[in-house]
């Protein structure tokens, strides 16, 4: 991993100039070692490894493929390429953990799809739940000499069960409508890191705009047996901004870290981050006690997100939010990214096209995705990948997790929207279930009080309860139409009085008006997609040339500016996905009109050099 100015540890890192490869961008230590690269594998379709104890080095076991990992075994990256039902994998490779100098060892997991259980040296570490969502284990206790020790992952992702959350990854053996092939087992780095015996395990950066202040959250891996300090220093640039040290006396303390500079109200917004001005403060925490020091680097984006009148608003300015559909999904890798680099060119390719925003669907993003958002000025929506049954196992598996992806990203300022719930999938009786009701409206206030800094849109696209934002899709392939249904206010509330465009009610409940703005969070959609090696290949309407597919995109967007209404949008979609042919790119990320001509049509001709 290259940090600027990581060559001598006297210099002080700064998180907010990585290159994109390590795998927690925002609790950065300066060395780390990478476990990706060929494993074992072995398919368990009968599932019976863990009866012959496969877990165990000295049992005879034919792992009888090798996979590159962090690749998904359906993927071609992964060298298995295999897209069949195997409900439960195992992975093993020896590993040799680095002496660590009367430190622990910890072993992480940025995703493993769905639940694991994970062995080293034949001692189980434990398990994890939640195919979107880091974990990790002190591995220290279990290591025994200086030798390799043999690391053994089972996971178990069943293609049938359907109260998972799964997103986009189809349940049928073989991609239909708008679903894609699986994401099976370890799909995100595997990766050692030595720590000191007290040590940070979770950081949160919570910025108050108003106040020019910056709440720090430090976990602690442990609860204190001795005097322990804490020290905060911010600066900006190689600037110093602010220094904070409190004792500390629990295994989590908050602090809040207030920058001078920002007393004078005139020049506060130098500062802040924003999409035209992405300025990140870096962060240095040092832990101190009588037995050992830990320190970590980290960065945060001082702006804030809300909506208010009719209109989103970021650092309590109006933005209009042209946003683009990101699934994130890469035929030769699927979920998983093909390296960290394309992670940093999927975020300047959005900003390249004309787009200050992405919805990324149906997916929960690897952190350094998030992180070149953060670096670029990409604002965010998150959205939780959706279950597709309403059961109390269903609940608590999406109420679990999504918490989990709060706890992971709530500090990116690229995030300004939370969205739990996508087009009632999972709780597709809402209008007639007061159960289903129920468990929409626990997800939305969930999300409220473990982030009240952000909008949340309680179920995009139909049918909301209470929400932040009212959200409609809608694929009229028609500009004149779409314009005409969204001119203006009386327009709307007709359309929100009625039925909306794709047969559902728009709003389920009544709650009291508090500004919310109308966006259209999904149209388009349009295929052009002449040498498409899919049968299948669609979209909600179809180009015959570039030139009717630039013509078509221009109607529809044409329509959306127009409109006294809408605040925003999020076209349909980035890349064409799969047998869906309607991306404004083609899978291999190559335009399908020069990117001049798509930022053209994306920002309307007044905004074209906006964010150039």
């Amino acid at each position: 991993m290259d940090i600027d100015a990581l060559a001598t540890t006297a210099t002080p890192i700064r998180a907010s100039r990585q290159d994109g490869s390590y795998p927690r961008p925002q609790l950065v230590r300066p060395s780390w070692t990478d476990l990706s690269g060929e494993w074992d594998l072995r398919f368990d379709d009968a599932d019976k490894g863990l009866r012959d104890r496969w877990f165990v080095p000295a049992t005879p076991t034919a792992f009888d493929r090798t996979i590159t990992v962090p690749f998904p075994p359906e993927s071609p990256a992964s060298g298995i390429n295999d897209t069949g039902y195997h409900p439960v994998v195992w992975y093993r490779r020896s590993i040799i953990v680095p002496s660590r100098d009367g430190g622990r060892t910890l072993l992480h997991f940025g995703a493993v799809d769905y639940r694991c259980s994970v062995w080293l040296g034949g001692v189980l570490l434990g398990h994890h739940e939640g195919g979107h969502t880091p974990f990790s284990f002190d591995v220290t206790d279990a290591v025994t000499g200086d030798g390799p020790h043999a690391l053994v992952v089972r996971a178990e992702d069943d293609p049938l069960d359907v109260a998972q959350p799964r997103g986009k990854q189809d349940w049928e053996l073989d991609p239909h409508v708008i679903w894609y092939h699986r994401t099976t087992g370890i799909w995100q780095p595997v990766w050692l890191e030595t720590v000191p015996e007290l040590h940070v395990d979770h950081l949160a950066l919570a910025p108050d705009v108003a106040t020019g202040s910056v709440v720090v959250t430090v976990e602690l891996n442990r609860r204190l047996d001795a005097d322990t300090r804490l020290e905060v220093e911010l600066s900006y640039e190689g600037e110093p901004l602010a220094t904070h040290g409190i004792a500390v006396h629990s295994h989590r303390v908050s602090v809040t870290v207030v920058v001078p500079r920002q007393i004078n109200g005139q020049n506060y917004e130098e500062l802040l981050w924003s999409d035209l001005a992405p300025r990140l403060i870096d962060v240095k925490v040092t832990l101190s006690g009588l037995a050992s020091s830990d320190t970590i680097y980290s960065y945060f984006g001082l702006r804030s997100a809300a909506v208010d009148r009719g209109r989103f608003l970021l650092n309590d300015r109006p933005v209009f939010l042209r946003s683009v559909l990101s699934q994130g999904y890469w035929p030769e890798s699927h979920l998983a990214a093909p390296s960290a680099d394309a992670l940093r060119a999927e975020v300047q390719l959005i900003k390249d096209l004309g787009f200050n925003s992405a919805r990324v669907h149906q997916k929960i993003e690897d952190p350094r995705f998030l992180y070149w958002a953060d670096r670029l000025g990409l604002l965010l929506w998150e959205e939780m990948p959706s279950a597709y049954e309403f059961s109390p196992t269903a609940a608590r598996r999406v109420a679990t997790e999504w918490s989990d992806v709060i706890r992971r990203d709530s500090s990116h300022p690229s995030i300004v929207t939370w969205v739990p719930l996508n087009e009632s999938w999972g709780v597709q009786h809402i209008s007639q279930d007061a159960a289903v009701r129920d468990h929409v409206r626990s997800l939305f206030h969930l999300t409220k009080s473990l982030d009240p800094s952000r909008p949340v849109v309680s179920n995009d696209g139909w049918e909301h309860l209470d929400s932040d934002i009212w959200s409609i899709h809608d694929y009229e392939e028609s500009g004149e139409v779409l314009a005409a249904r969204y001119a203006d206010k009386a327009s709307v509330d007709a359309l929100f009085a009625g039925i909306g465009p794709a047969g559902r009610r728009l709003r389920l409940s009544d709650e009291p008006d508090r500004g919310q703005p109308v966006m259209l969070t999904e149209f388009g959609g349009v295929k052009f997609a002449p040498d498409s090696e899919f049968d299948d290949a669609w979209g909600y309407s179809t180009a015959s040339s570039a030139d009717d597919f630039a013509k078509r995109m221009a109607a529809l967007l044409d329509a959306v500016r127009a409109s006294e209404v809408l605040s925003g949008y999020c076209y349909t979609q980035l890349t064409d996905t799969g047998q869906e042919t309607n991306g404004v790119v083609n899978a291999d990320r190559s335009p399908k009109l020069p990117v001049k001509r798509i930022r053209a049509i994306m920002t309307g001709d007044g905004e074209a050099d906006r964010d150039a």
